[in-house]
């Protein structure tokens, strides 16, 4: 076997550890946390099936972007969204985890996959936003399915969710005003503060 596929698939094997990476998020069935993996996924399906929605020039990097926007938490954790105190350094370490773990792949791919974290990161060009997007309406619609029990139970506020979301309400209106609904809803029912 040759040094390349090795550390591809030393990669490939890493990057398995991103399913025992918990969130706060309940899966819409309220039967456990949602994991990294899980929400990868979950939110590059999203992609799919809301692409009509955007520019879907280069649907394939944004799939690629979707799929390892949040591997680095392998090393890194997941920080919760409204988890101020590990937002302070959430920056550094996840900086510090993205060269850890592309450094793994040869050289061409680690350094493709790091500038599509760093793409995603900054959130500058239109596949960043539309990755953006799916990353924070995804766990939305969880809690929205759960009756904004999530965001009830960590006394929330509507103006930290609209802050998480401005990148969100600023994409298609469809989107927008999906999550317009829910915040509203979830702020009229008590849910939000």
């Amino acid at each position: 076997m040759d040094e390349r596929f090795k550390k591809q698939i030393r990669f490939l094997t890493e990057i398995d550890k991103e399913k025992k990476i918990w969130r706060e998020n309940l899966l819409s069935d309220m039967s456990r946390h949602e994991n990294d993996a899980e929400h990868s996924f979950h939110a590059a399906v999203m992609a799919v099936v809301l692409s009509e929605y955007f520019d879907k020039d280069n649907l394939l990097k944004v799939l690629e972007m979707m799929l390892l926007h949040d591997a680095v938490e392998i090393y890194a954790g997941d920080t919760p969204a409204y988890d101020t105190e590990g937002m302070k350094s959430k920056e550094e370490r996840e900086k510090a985890a993205a060269d850890k773990l592309y450094r793994i792949l040869p050289k061409d791919q680690c350094d493709k996959l790091k500038k599509l974290w760093i793409e995603f990161e900054e959130c500058k060009t239109k596949e960043a936003k539309f990755c953006n997007i799916m990353d924070r309406m995804q766990p939305t619609m969880l809690i929205d399915a759960l009756g904004g029990i999530s965001w009830k139970n960590r006394n929330i506020k509507k103006e930290q969710v609209l802050n998480r979301n401005k990148i969100t309400m600023s994409g298609p209106d469809k989107i927008r005003e999906y999550m317009e609904d829910v915040i509203t809803r979830a702020y009229n029912d008590g849910c939000l503060k």
